[in-house]
């Protein structure tokens, strides 16, 4: 809700966009979207001590979050990650909904998921420490005022149209803040959480509160219509958690090295590795997100490189082949792998500009499991098209009753 411009969101799902995040990368130049906003006053905890969950917590957060959510939890370090720390998020977000913003990430965004029930780093005990960490810098979350039953869907769709849509998008369409038609958002939210999001706004981020801005009924029209975009059932289970460490490490050894042009000596297009791949063309590709993210789709060849976890560039041939790197915010956490590719005096690096995701919104080839199988080992369909990640079916029209309370 808010310009374009501007990120942010009902953070709430932020509840951790979290280490993402996005997943981080300010989209462009890769410079802060928005400055550190100082914490509230609630943010002077009491130092941990060294072996409490609370400094588990922090040790984690240094290495998985801070890349994207900044040093202290504010946001806006890398491509608009939420603040973690706002005292209307904290106060409002039950510990398990954080913990599940942690686990399962955001699907379809930089945030990936961090547990290791979805193939991430963190055990239950680290995400529990970072819930600690993060609950220390604010208020406790107390019971919300329930949301009110009755909401139109029609009239909801019309308020977030005109409302919300150019800050936190709608289907198929990236907006700068957080999507709030995310499964995994409204699998772990309630209505009670929305409207509280609305109603009181996330300050110091630029997500306003919209009390006195919209009347009663558009706020419970509004949460309504978002509420009927809960997912039915959980997402599926992750068929293989691990990633074989046996993969090659070249694609196309035998291929001729390719001749990118860089963006500021530091950025290749996608356009020209898409070019490269065709042409069969010698090179290493490092899927630099959590290995979460490269099990549910990469690009054919790449390995899992994440930014957190260096051991895999040991691997890496240098013999002048070109090593690519991508992640999804669209350039930080790529950037850091990059920057350590060229520390260890690689000749040839470059950072795939704009990331995975936009590889992905223009239909290019990926594997993995949450890309649908090609059309011949399926059921019969009328349409001839070749079904892609990016190609998801439209949503059915909601029902018009009301969303729970």
């Amino acid at each position: 809700m808010r310009s374009r411009t501007q990120s942010s969101g009902l953070a709430l799902g932020a509840a951790v966009a979290l280490l993402t995040s996005g997943w981080g990368c300010g989209r462009g130049s890769g410079s802060p979207a928005l400055p550190s906003a100082t914490p509230s006053a609630h943010a002077s905890a009491p130092a941990a001590s060294a072996g409490s969950p609370q400094a588990e917590g922090a040790r984690v957060f240094e290495r998985y979050c801070q890349l994207c959510h900044a040093k202290d939890a504010t946001g806006y370090a890398a491509d608009n990650a939420p603040s973690l720390v706002s005292k209307t998020f904290l106060e409002s977000a039950p510990d398990e909904l954080i913990a599940m913003g942690i686990r399962m990430g955001r699907p379809g965004t930089a945030m990936a998921a961090y547990g290791k029930v979805r193939g991430g780093p963190l055990e239950e005990r680290e995400i529990d420490a970072l819930v600690a960490f993060l609950r220390a810098k604010g208020p406790r979350n107390h019971a919300l005022p329930p949301a009110a039953p009755g909401g139109d869907l029609i009239r909801g769709a019309d308020v977030y149209e005109k409302n919300c849509v150019s800050c936190h998008g709608k289907a198929g369409v990236r907006g700068n803040a957080v999507s709030l038609q995310n499964p995994e958002l409204l699998a772990a939210a309630s209505p009670a959480f929305l409207r509280f999001a609305v109603v009181n706004g996330r300050p110091p981020t630029p997500m306003p509160a919209f009390q006195g801005k919209l009347s009663e009924q558009e706020i419970t029209d509004v949460v309504s219509w978002l509420w009927s975009f809960k997912p039915a059932l959980p997402a599926p289970a992750v068929q293989n958690l691990t990633i074989p460490n046996d993969l090659p490490i070249v694609i196309n050894p035998k291929g001729a090295r390719p001749k990118f042009t860089l963006r500021e000596e530091r950025f290749v297009s996608v356009e020209q590795v898409k070019k490269a791949l065709d042409a069969k063309q010698r090179m290493v590709i490092i899927d630099a997100r959590p290995p979460s993210d490269w099990i549910q789709f990469h690009i054919p060849g790449a390995i899992s490189g994440p930014y957190h976890d260096r051991t895999m560039l040991d691997r890496i041939p240098k013999d002048g082949t070109w090593v690519v790197a991508y992640c999804a915010c669209p350039h930080h956490a790529s950037g850091e792998v990059v920057d350590a590719l060229r520390e260890r005096k690689y000749p040839n690096t470059a950072v795939m500009d704009e990331g995975i995701l936009f590889w992905k919104d223009h239909g290019f080839p990926l594997v993995g499991e949450a890309v649908p199988k090609p059309a011949s080992s399926a059921k019969p369909v009328s349409s001839s098209a070749k079904p892609t990640l990016s190609s998801q079916p439209k949503p059915p029209l909601p029902p018009k009753s009301p969303a729970p309370g």
